[in-house]
């Protein structure tokens, strides 16, 4: 039982974090409560001139729009308290599976191709066994040897809602006006102990999401993430992003960390390498005959 909920967490997780890729999250604890109602001030910027000083910091935008694939590895960590758990891919809304998770956290190594157009291939390693997560724009489907299920399976509906409302390799500020999206300022929080600003970001399908700027450096430090189904009812998500790199001139995260309000464990991402515009194979994305 561990096992499964093991790859079933690790599953749904790694569909969030196709936008971070982009936007993996971090969040320690105190995320939620008081670090968001805490009064404090910054310089005063409107949300375009806030997104556009991010964009400066994370390399501009010509370097973004240059970029058409990346290629990330690292290990994720998984594990680590026995909460329970409800959702689980491809079960009807509603139902309530009660499962255990690892009582001690484990690294998985892992391999993420993403591709303009929401493009993405994740391969998971636990116990000599391959996982395996696609999604091509218009569809997914997935391999789950851990669970003894060596069929391929399609996403279920709430799936591919998820995988296709997730932002394209700049995440949800970069270049948002040419995706549709819409920006407003929220004001100004503290976040880790750090200034930042609140942004509100609206898709153009009316999909909102908060994205936290810090104030000094203008890169993000926090993301908001689908809200997880526990014991019954929704629990707000973040998603906090540290440890900044340049990768060619791009500046991108190293560590990301998830945190659900009203749980104890984080759920950590830790980036080794990231290649910019490697060259993939179409075929890693098609869904197998």
């Amino acid at each position: 039982m561990g096992s499964k909920r093991l790859i079933r967490g690790v599953s749904m997780k790694m569909k969030r974090v196709s936008c971070a890729v982009m936007a993996f999250a971090l969040l320690p604890s105190g995320m939620f409560g008081a670090d968001a109602t805490t009064k404090t001030t910054a310089p005063q910027l409107t949300a375009a001139q806030i997104v556009e000083k991010h964009v400066a910091a994370r390399g501009g935008l010509a370097s973004w729009r240059s970029l058409h694939t990346l290629e990330m590895k690292g290990k994720m960590q998984a594990g680590g308290n026995k909460r329970s758990t409800i959702q689980v891919p491809g079960a009807k809304l509603g139902a309530e599976v009660k499962e255990t998770r690892p009582d001690e956290q484990v690294q998985l190594p892992f391999v993420m191709e993403l591709e303009r157009g929401r493009k993405q291939r994740l391969e998971i390693q636990f116990n000599g066994q391959t996982a395996v997560q696609v999604y091509n724009g218009s569809q997914g489907w997935k391999l789950r040897p851990f669970l003894n299920r060596h069929e391929v399976e399609k996403y279920s509906p709430d799936e591919l809602k998820l995988a296709s409302a997730q932002s394209d390799l700049d995440g949800l500020l970069i270049d948002y006006a040419a995706r549709g999206s819409k920006v407003e300022l929220v004001g100004v929080e503290q976040v880790e102990g750090r200034n930042a600003y609140n942004l509100k970001v609206t898709d153009k399908s009316g999909n909102v999401r908060h994205d936290w700027v810090d104030a000094e450096n203008f890169l993000e430090i926090k993301v908001e993430g689908s809200p997880r189904r526990l014991d019954g009812r929704y629990h707000p998500v973040a998603t906090y992003l540290r440890d900044y790199r340049s990768v060619n001139g791009l500046v991108m995260p190293y560590l990301m960390e998830t945190a659900v309000e009203g749980v104890k464990d984080t759920e950590k991402i830790q980036i080794e390498e990231i290649v910019s515009n490697p060259k993939l194979d179409a075929s890693q994305f098609a869904m197998p005959r």
